[in-house]
């Protein structure tokens, strides 16, 4: 069986990518479609596939401002000619799902609908995130993306989508029905019995002894400055550790109390993990990975009460706060810093292990079963 894999861009390895590899280790023949590719950005699983780019990957600073050429994204999905496969696997939060698919059963797997068109739009095309000609620009391309990204929906034969959370997200859109699949966590890779004597030199010298953890993009919608607000404020140590393009920004509001980590080696994320009070998690995600990455390391979750991480976050495994404000997070956070409460770290563990790969694959080959004996069904 001929199979093609579609995924939006590879410009990084986030959640996303690695739901990628999994499902490129499903089929190893399969070529990979994509609108953009920066060589070495992405895991060698994913760098070693036979590739095919848009001619957005041709366009001026392409590599660094991608994003600026959005209204373009749904014409370059639909260049790709997919004639001749006998199924097409779309990994999607923003365009893969549109590609043209002329009557090929199309099993689509949903990170989140169009997400700069449909509820994220206020967060990234906000008068404190682009100028006034950009938000005009985007004000008046809205409808029409969001047009496409519905009508490009029936291409779809059957929507997976990566938690109830963005399930409910499809049908508001597409009006369209979806299983639901979570991602999966590395367990291997985050366990409990990480040897505190190997964290690497550099990293121990950077550590305050206590402190909370942020792990992630920064992007808008990530509300980091909410946990650096909080931690300022009350004195929290707070160690962040990503990169992005809230870097500048957010790297102005930094105080005694806050450490940055930007782009830290790979070796040094479970220890990060590891030896956290807990991983703070102020954003509403579409599913949220690094919950699980946390709790299979045996650390905590204090999370905003909203979006995927209800889906893995457990009073047993973590704690929330009801309000996206410093305010309502501090108040969750102190009494894990005080140790009036403590969770175990096991059970932490065992919620994590719920979340395996091999779970994952089991669902997504029944989804492609599904899919083929059903190819003229629309769910």
């Amino acid at each position: 069986m001929k199979v093609a894999v579609v995924h939006d861009w590879l410009t990084g390895m986030r959640g996303g990518e690695k739901v990628l590899e999994a499902i490129l280790e499903l089929y190893p023949d399969a070529p990979l479609y994509t609108l953009l590719h920066i060589k070495g950005s992405v895991s060698p699983l994913i760098e070693n596939r036979r590739l095919f780019t848009s001619f957005i990957q041709k366009l001026p600073q392409a590599q660094t401002r991608y994003r600026y050429y959005l209204p373009l994204f749904p014409k370059a999905i639909e260049s790709f000619d997919l004639s001749g496969y006998d199924l097409i696997l779309s990994s999607s939060h923003c365009v893969a799902k549109g590609v043209l698919t002329r009557g090929t059963p199309h099993l689509s797997y949903i990170h989140s609908p169009m997400r700069y068109m449909w509820d994220l739009f206020e967060q990234y095309f906000s008068k404190n995130q682009v100028s006034k000609t950009t938000r005009l620009a985007a004000k008046t391309l809205r409808p029409l993306l969001q047009n496409w990204d519905k009508k490009s929906s029936a291409r779809v034969t059957r929507f997976v989508a990566n938690s109830s959370y963005i399930a409910d997200r499809i049908q508001r859109c597409y009006g369209r029905e979806s299983t639901v699949i979570h991602p999966f966590v590395d367990l291997d890779r985050f366990h409990l019995k990480i040897n505190p004597d190997e964290m690497p030199t550099e990293l121990k010298k950077k550590l305050p002894e206590r402190y909370f953890l942020i792990l992630s993009a920064f992007a808008p919608y990530k509300k980091i400055e909410v946990a650096i607000e909080a931690a300022e404020r009350n004195n929290f140590p707070l160690v962040v550790a990503g990169d992005g393009q809230e870097k500048a920004r957010l790297l102005s509001l930094q105080g005694k109390n806050t450490t940055f980590l930007i782009s830290p080696p790979d070796d040094w994320i479970p220890h990060l993990y590891k030896n956290a009070l807990a991983l703070l998690f102020p954003g509403t995600e579409d599913f949220g990975i690094t919950p699980l990455e946390a709790m299979a390391s045996g650390t905590p979750v204090i999370a905003f009460a909203r979006g995927g991480q209800l889906e893995t976050v457990t009073p047993q495994t973590g704690v929330f706060f009801q309000n996206q404000d410093c305010h309502s997070l501090a108040n969750a956070m102190m009494p894990v810093w005080s140790g009036k409460i403590q969770l175990d770290p096991q059970k932490c563990r065992e919620r994590a292990a719920q979340f395996s790969k091999s779970l994952f694959k089991e669902k997504f080959l029944k989804e492609i079963e599904l899919t083929l004996e059903n190819p003229n069904t629309r769910k």
